[in-house]
């Protein structure tokens, strides 16, 4: 089945709206355009009444999709501090047949006990445990004096019910907003380093959390100030898309291209060669849809 077009559900900000989520169409991956006349799609009314970080996921085996995202809102003036070290241990979780209509959502919680927070959730599907694989960031101690942010992760099927969580990726210092990739080769997985600002690359032939080694990439290793990882497969199959989100500027997503992803080269796109849409999008994810889908989000949300 031919999935050459975008779907990018994003939230926008910390205005009074913007840490809900937002859906933008593509029909290549580099020019979007807003859904729902800008505004929000889903929104959530449970736990901090407020996501940031959406991520979808197809379920092929049960044909419908999931979107999890992060239980936070910074516009209702708790500030960074209770976010990292006193906020919401749960994701919030929808699920669609369609991408048009969705349940209403629901939470559950992911992080460990001493958590303080469960931040960015995505998930990617792992053939040989016949499940996804959850992971999110938790501010942690973990035994030691001070506390760090890690990656932990969770297996569920049915984004209901969910294994322990186990440490998943741990650096030297603080490391959020994880993506995974599957490639013929195996899986790569693109994370923030909270002390640096920038994104680190590694590849494994499995998902097991001791199969990674760094690949070192000059593009990534020099773009400070960046967060919210997100790749994706351009329409031949061959080239690779990765957006990072510029917040220290506040400029949205910054698009990069890579040939060959495992070689770790990624030229940055000039502003010519792309268009994010109206609204500055923040952290979020972004799935290949059929055509069918396509049109049927269009007619949905924007009257077509």
């Amino acid at each position: 089945m031919v999935r050459n077009k975008y779907l990018f559900v994003h939230f926008i900000g910390e205005s009074e709206h913007g840490e809900q989520v937002y859906f933008s169409l593509s029909e290549d991956g580099l020019h979007w355009n807003d859904l729902n006349n800008g505004q929000p799609v889903l929104v959530s009314d449970l736990g901090e009444k407020g996501v940031r970080d959406p991520f979808l996921v197809r379920d092929e085996k049960n044909g419908c999709f999931y979107l999890i995202a992060t239980d936070c809102r910074i516009a209702s003036g708790k500030g960074w501090g209770v976010a990292q070290f006193e906020g919401s241990k749960d994701i919030i979780v929808w699920k669609s047949e369609d991408l048009v209509h969705w349940s209403k959502p629901w939470n559950c919680t992911v992080a460990i006990e001493e958590s303080g927070c469960a931040w960015a959730p995505e998930a990617i599907y792992d053939e040989e445990k016949d499940a996804f694989l959850v992971f999110w960031a938790s501010m942690t101690k973990l035994g030691n004096p001070e506390h760090k942010q890690r990656i932990f992760a969770s297996y569920t099927k049915d984004f209901v019910t969910y294994t322990e969580p186990e440490l998943y990726i741990e650096r030297d210092k603080h490391v959020i907003d994880t993506d995974i990739i599957r490639i013929p080769e195996g899986y790569v997985r693109f994370s923030k380093d909270e002390t640096t600002k920038n994104i680190r690359m590694d590849f494994g032939k499995t998902l097991d959390k001791d199969n990674f080694s760094d690949v070192h990439c000059p593009v990534l290793d020099n773009l400070y100030g960046v967060e919210g990882p997100i790749a994706f497969p351009m329409e031949d199959g061959k080239k690779w898309c990765l957006f990072v989100d510029r917040y220290a500027e506040g400029k949205g997503y910054l698009p990069l291209i890579s040939e060959d992803v495992l070689s770790g080269e990624f030229r940055i796109l000039e502003d010519s060669e792309y268009d994010m849409g109206q609204t500055l999008k923040r952290h979020g994810g972004i799935l290949a849809i059929t055509e069918d889908e396509y049109q049927r989000l269009k007619k949905a949300y924007q009257g077509e």
